[in-house]
């Protein structure tokens, strides 16, 4: 009551004055921010209504974060294969893992001080862990990584090849994590110069064998293997970082060599005329890291696109595939389609619809290509990871596949990898997964390199925060202008790194990875929708903290 009364003795005037200033206070929070939206500044974000505001995309992006969280050994870093399966590590996982950090610190899931002591470890681990050509005892040959190590070790799984792609992959997350990390505090210096490090001891021109390619690895039981990398899939990256490298760079023309492969993928498939790559991971996998958008090559100048649209193409063609469903699948429709390399349910051939049909267990499915590989298994990592290129079509997607299997593919770390509404067969030995009645094979793991670009790319279409760091990265552009590509934001001028403070200072930052802790805040418990307001202006937006 005294509030109350207080508040009636004020004079008519003064009143009417606080009435005005609320008013234009209130008038001015809800004016657009006066500035592109989706920037993103250290430590705060910029709030985009319309690419923020979708409950089920924000409740999907966390839940596949907490899959990279929750999954990694703490201690060095390594992320498992698949989970809840027993598994190796995978060394590409690792690279989706660095690079969830990062989206992680910007969307409040967990701090930047968890995200740089998870970043360090990982990073020191993989600087030290052996390299050597014996067959055991290794994790790595030449700076390449093993496509599949030991979980608590680091060193070789079985005969995994040394993967030259998929070390590109692990790059992928380094790379992020040097150039986001710029503070002048010693863990960051230490987590740049270990990026540095593991990236430029790689010896790219030994890995093309004395050819004019990159091979797909080396086994130190045979050699070399007899594949190289030639266009279009997602190799992109690898010769984008083999290009860049200021210790072992192969030369200019190793693009041209890769790109002359394009005339037999180029054409009209489902709708739409693009260079072709039947599972959807190879349109998605290098655009994690690189906005191709508005910067050509020669071979798209020609065509007069960019890969960016070229991504956008596959993906409704992916989508005019499942509409028109040739094959008679059960499921396939406008909402749920994409296929791509996933878990399936087993290699076994069965009568469908009267025909003689093949099934697999993982295999790189794959449509809208001059080869097609389609059994009937839809994962959903193959729209959602296209979301930046056409989320119209993919945020339905999101929608219908939870709609429709419910909690059945939908659990504690977002979509579990595959389903296939045809395979209803009880009496096959299932390698992976179950039958679900009335909804058919349903996977039950998650895979580390399909829930990677889910919660990449679900960023990159709510911020572009991935893109906007990596555009500062010197060997990612330099990469890019090796292999010919120029205009859009290669026109703009270079943005060179946050230089070291001049005062020899060396700030302490407690996060020296000898001991604490990264899991001081559970991701689990935080929610975006709890959080205060973000900030609408560039000099709150600088200030404000996570």
């Amino acid at each position: 009551m005294k509030v109350v009364e207080r508040r009636a003795a004020l004079p008519s005037r003064a009143l009417l004055a606080l009435l005005m200033a609320f008013i234009t206070a209130w008038v001015a929070a809800a004016e657009p921010p006066q500035q592109p939206s989706g920037i993103v500044v250290q430590g705060s974000r910029v709030y985009d209504p319309e690419r923020d505001g979708d409950p089920f995309v924000n409740n999907l992006q966390r839940r596949t974060f907490r899959f990279f969280w929750r999954t990694a050994n703490r201690s060095n870093g390594l992320v498992p294969d698949r989970f809840p399966s027993p598994s190796f590590a995978s060394i590409a996982g690792v690279g989706f893992a660095l690079t969830a950090y990062v989206v992680g610190v910007e969307r409040g899931y967990i701090s930047r001080a968890q995200a740089r002591l998870r970043t360090l470890r990982t990073l020191r681990f993989l600087a030290r862990v052996p390299q050597g050509p014996q067959e055991d005892g290794n994790g790595g040959y030449r700076g390449f990584y093993y496509h599949f190590l030991h979980m608590n070790n680091g060193e070789r799984f079985g005969s995994a090849e040394l993967s030259t792609v998929d070390t590109a992959i692990l790059l992928g997350g380094v790379l992020l994590a040097q150039t986001y990390f710029d503070a002048n505090v010693r863990s960051e210096r230490e987590i740049r110069a270990l990026a540095e490090n593991i990236y430029t001891r790689i010896d790219w021109r030994w890995a093309m064998d004395g050819g004019q390619t990159l091979t797909h690895g080396w086994r130190p039981e045979s050699g070399f293997i007899p594949f190289d990398w030639r266009g279009y899939n997602e190799g992109m990256l690898l010769y984008v970082l083999a290009l860049g490298s200021p210790t072992y760079p192969i030369d200019e023309s190793a693009w041209s060599e890769w790109t002359k492969t394009y005339k037999d993928s180029w054409g009209k498939f489902s709708g739409q005329e693009f260079l072709a790559f039947g599972p959807m991971f190879g349109h998605q996998y290098s655009h994690v890291w690189i906005d191709f958008r508005g910067i050509q090559d020669d071979f798209m100048r020609e065509k007069g696109i960019d890969y960016f649209e070229n991504s956008r193409r596959a993906a409704y063609a992916q989508r005019e595939y499942a509409r028109r469903n040739p094959m008679r699948w059960r499921g396939y429709d406008s909402e749920i389609w994409g296929l791509t390399a996933c878990d399936g349910p087993a290699n076994a051939v069965q009568d469908f619809h009267n025909r003689e049909r093949g099934f697999f267990s993982y295999e790189a499915r794959g449509t809208a290509a001059p080869h097609v590989v389609d059994d009937g298994t839809i994962a959903p990592t193959a729209a959602v990871g296209s979301i930046a290129f056409a989320p119209e079509i993919v945020i339905p997607t999101i929608r219908a596949f939870r709609a429709r299997y419910g909690e059945h593919l939908y659990k504690r770390y977002g979509f579990l990898d595959a389903v296939n509404p045809s395979f209803t067969f009880t009496d096959v030995p299932l390698r992976h997964g179950q039958i679900v009645p009335n909804l058919g094979w349903v996977a039950d793991d998650y895979l580390a390199i399909d829930q990677g670009p889910i919660v990449a790319m679900i960023e990159n279409y709510r911020s572009g925060l991935i893109w906007t760091i990596m555009k500062r990265n010197p060997h990612i552009r330099r990469g890019l202008e090796r292999a010919g590509f120029s205009g859009g934001w290669l026109g703009e001028p270079e943005v060179s790194e946050q230089e070291e403070l001049d005062d020899g200072s060396d700030e302490e930052d407690g996060s020296d990875g000898s001991d604490g802790s990264d899991e001081g805040v559970d991701p689990e418990r935080s929610q975006e929708q709890d959080r205060p307001p973000l900030t609408s202006t560039p000099a709150a937006a600088a200030t404000q903290q996570q």
